[in-house]
């Protein structure tokens, strides 16, 4: 069974979407910690928790609760998401009557807990888990708390508890992500080690030689996994990991970012508990369906040794791992099959995106899902609309990710139309394919803006990869022809520095996207807008660099 990625990746946009509908409507709210715990939650209702929408009182139900309650708007998103009321029911958020009040509240049909005083949601989920064991029920107990929350003593009054009577049907999300409601947390109640007036809060998140807090809750007894909790992967391999360790509970320390997916929210204290004005908010949306995520091809670096190319990725902190499978027929050029990729798949938890150049896929296909395949992506040149339908069929049975991929000489075509809403990745090639070292073909602009509304009048939900010939010299403008995922060959795999080629990736395809959404406000509100906007960005050097973006587009 595949890891679900890309159903994920498109429930937690939508959660965060619906996050800042609700707190707009409300004019108040906690959009900063919701969107901090979004992929966690984004990883437990569409992967790992048992739940009946239909049934919120099922007795074997799993029981998650969410003891920081200030980000009930994170909930309550993802609840509707999951089909437990309709999404409409975001704009009443904090109104009188509503079932989404500002902390979750047993009216709503589906919340565990009354999350209000902060501290108390960990010795009531240990509770529950007792409950359950005494009961014999199979159920899971999962429990977000919040690190500024980890001030109260209750919480480490629970810890002890929950390790003296071995709560292993419990799991807890520590959301680290260093930010409380007064300042960051390292300079009221230091978790790990204490910031000094000159320190930056982004060191301090990548420094793990000043990570306390897994020792912390090791010393009470708990079994402690420490993850990016921004990465779908890293999130599920932990929940495999809890559930699968008996005697003791497990905590899975989660660094995250305050404000994840909205720049100027990122980091910032002043978004832990307030709403973006109306003007923004169609600027926000345009961010947050703006996401990308860069993957290296491996087939660009030492085939003789693909296996150390694979940790070079991971080393590199790539989005996901792109494998081209050729077959020596629908293209000229032979590869790997889906046994390399078996062997490949336990060195990391990364997804692997396996894009199938090879005759008659609808043949092969589960070869690659057995092998541990993520996302599969077949071209539209060697499939019709039935054998499509069955390759898509039997992808989504296994929770991978579809995808269909387009020649350069190849128009989407049509019988695929029916699909677009279905789709999680369309492959626009930008090379021919099954050949290296090709440069971009710039007939792929024009072939993008014809294919663009085609997805957009279609409902396409997924990602548009560029796939052939992408540098940091025209990264930026095939981010503004539409594409969000970028596969790197030469340009990253070819580089001795894999991490650094990716974060040079990122930085080109951020200025892009910075310059999108000014063009947004400008349009929306002229200078005005505009200079608001860059006026929201005031962490770090964010306001500067994009008011330089601004001036040189000759919006301010």
């Amino acid at each position: 069974m595949g890891l679900n990625y890309y159903q994920i990746k498109k429930n937690v946009l939508q959660a965060r979407k619906l996050v800042i509908k609700g707190t707009n409507a409300a004019g108040s709210g906690h959009p900063g910690g919701s969107f901090s715990m979004a992929e966690i939650l984004g990883c437990l209702f569409y992967k790992h928790l048992k739940f009946d929408p239909n049934n919120p009182q099922w007795d074997d139900r799993d029981r998650l609760v969410l003891s920081k309650g200030h980000a009930a708007p994170g909930l309550f998103s993802n609840m509707a998401v999951a089909g437990y009321f309709p999404e409409s029911e975001l704009e009443t958020l904090r109104k009188l009557g509503s079932k989404l009040q500002g902390h979750p509240d047993l009216k709503c049909p589906g919340v565990e807990f009354c999350g209000g005083s902060l501290g108390t949601g960990l010795s009531y989920s240990i509770g529950i888990a007792l409950a359950g064991k005494l009961d014999s029920k199979d159920y899971h107990v999962y429990t977000i708390i919040g690190d500024g929350e980890s001030n109260e003593g209750q919480v480490w009054e629970a810890a002890m508890t929950a390790s003296k009577y071995k709560v292993d049907n419990l799991t807890v999300f520590l959301d680290r992500n260093f930010i409380q409601q007064d300042s960051y947390t390292e300079r009221v109640m230091p978790l790990d080690e204490k910031l000094g007036e000159g320190d930056n809060l982004s060191e301090m998140w990548k420094d793990a030689s000043r990570w306390k807090t897994g020792d912390k809750w090791r010393s009470f007894g708990w079994n402690v996994i420490e993850v990016d909790g921004h990465r779908v992967e890293q999130v599920d391999a932990a929940v495999k990991k809890a559930n699968a360790t008996k005697g003791v509970p497990t905590i899975v320390i989660s660094r995250t970012i305050k404000g994840k997916s909205v720049e100027h929210m990122e980091d910032n204290p002043q978004w832990h508990g307030k709403a973006p004005d109306p003007d923004v908010v169609p600027i926000i949306n345009q961010e947050l369906d703006s996401q990308f995520m860069i993957a290296p091809s491996i087939i660009a670096g030492d085939m003789t040794n693909l296996e150390n190319e694979v940790k070079r990725c991971a080393a590199g902190r790539a989005d996901y791992i792109h494998l081209d499978v050729m077959d020596g027929q629908f293209v000229p050029n032979k590869t790997f099959d889906h046994a390399k990729i078996k062997e490949l798949k336990p060195l990391t938890v990364i997804p692997f995106d396996t894009h199938l150049m090879i005759n008659d896929p609808v043949k092969h296909v589960q070869n690659y899902v057995d092998a541990g395949s993520d996302v599969v992506t077949v071209h539209a040149e060697v499939t019709d609309e039935s054998s499509f339908g069955e390759i898509h069929d039997l992808l989504k049975q296994n929770q991978v990710g579809v995808g269909l991929a387009i020649n350069p000489d190849t128009e989407f075509p049509k019988w695929a139309y029916k699909f677009i809403s279905l789709l999680d990745q369309i492959i626009v090639m930008s090379v021919v394919p099954g050949k290296s070292g090709q440069k971009y073909i710039e007939a792929t602009h024009e072939k993008m803006a014809r294919l663009n509304p085609i997805l957009h009048e279609h409902n396409f939900s997924g990602y548009v990869e560029a796939d052939g010939g992408v540098n940091l010299e025209n990264i930026g403008s095939i981010f503004a022809d539409g594409a969000r995922a970028f596969v790197g060959g030469g340009a990253i795999i070819g580089q001795q520095d894999v991490r650094t080629a990716i974060k040079d990736f990122r930085y080109e395809a951020l200025k892009s996207r910075r310059k999108q959404l000014l063009g947004k406000a400008n349009q929306l509100g002229g200078s005005e807008l505009v200079n608001k906007w860059i006026g929201l960005h005031v962490v770090g050097e964010k306001q500067d660099q994009i008011r330089r973006i601004a001036q040189e587009a000759g919006f301010v």
